[in-house]
């Protein structure tokens, strides 16, 4: 078996152990000629996470059979962490079933594999009735002021207006962003739609992954899941996918 990655830079790992981190305390990446893929869901079952990394992000990639590895996150992030933004990164498998990282030219790492707990977690197939590409700094800032007052995010969207909400016990809080201003990359609206979300899972997820990605696109229906999707640079695309609140 032969498997090796390698990264220009350690942005790329950072961004993608970060968001592996805010639901899951193992991981198991897939992989295969393509890349490297990882999918799973927070122990709760509300939010799920998707990345693709494709074999042309990487400065050189070789895996000639599909493997699967498990890692613990908190003991690969303290590894990576371990890297300056301008250090390339490489990852092998060893023959004695440890993952090898290369950091830089003279750093070397073994860590001890776990048994890989690869789930096939089916993604939602769903029809969106709203999409929003947002800065990620803006939407950053609209997940602080809601949480300011809320533990929830409200979005109701129509063909020219976005409002991001949340009410608590203190009060409530409306954001209004129309077409047209700086934040809205873009805003497509098929008809009408308000969803509600849990800011316990999103805003780890957009303080994890935003500052690596210039915007953000978020699709949802009413009373459906909600799709974030980030595109890092140097790296496909991870999504997020989080539950909608179910008013009882």
């Amino acid at each position: 078996m032969v498997f090796s990655a390698k990264t220009n830079g350690a942005e790329e790992w950072k961004a993608i152990i970060s968001a592996i981190s805010t639901l899951v305390e193992e991981a198991t990446f897939e992989a295969t000629v393509e890349g490297i893929s990882f999918r799973g869901m927070d122990p709760s079952h509300v939010a799920l996470i998707d990345i693709n990394w494709p074999n042309s992000a990487f400065e050189k990639y070789n895996c000639d059979s599909d493997i699967k590895f498990g890692v613990r996150i908190d003991e690969f992030s303290k590894l990576i962490k371990r890297s300056d933004k301008s250090n390339s990164i490489e990852i092998n498998i060893s023959d004695d079933n440890m993952l090898l990282v290369t950091i830089g030219k003279n750093k070397k790492y073994k860590m001890r594999l776990i048994e890989s707990s690869a789930s096939d977690t089916p993604l939602p197939k769903i029809d969106y009735d709203a999409k929003i590409s947002l800065t990620a700094s803006a939407l950053d800032k609209i997940l602080g002021d809601v949480q300011v007052v809320s533990d929830y995010l409200t979005i109701t969207s129509n063909e020219s207006s976005a409002t991001f909400s949340g009410k608590g016990d203190s009060g409530e809080v409306d954001i209004a962003l129309e077409t047209g201003q700086d934040e809205i990359q873009e805003l497509s609206v098929k008809q009408e739609s308000t969803g509600t979300y849990s800011l316990e899972y999103l805003n780890p997820i957009i303080k994890a992954v935003g500052g690596s990605v210039e915007a953000v696109t978020c699709e949802y229906s009413s009373a459906k899941p909600l799709r974030v999707e980030f595109k890092v640079s140097n790296l496909g695309q991870i999504h997020f996918y989080l539950a909608p609140r179910v008013e009882s």
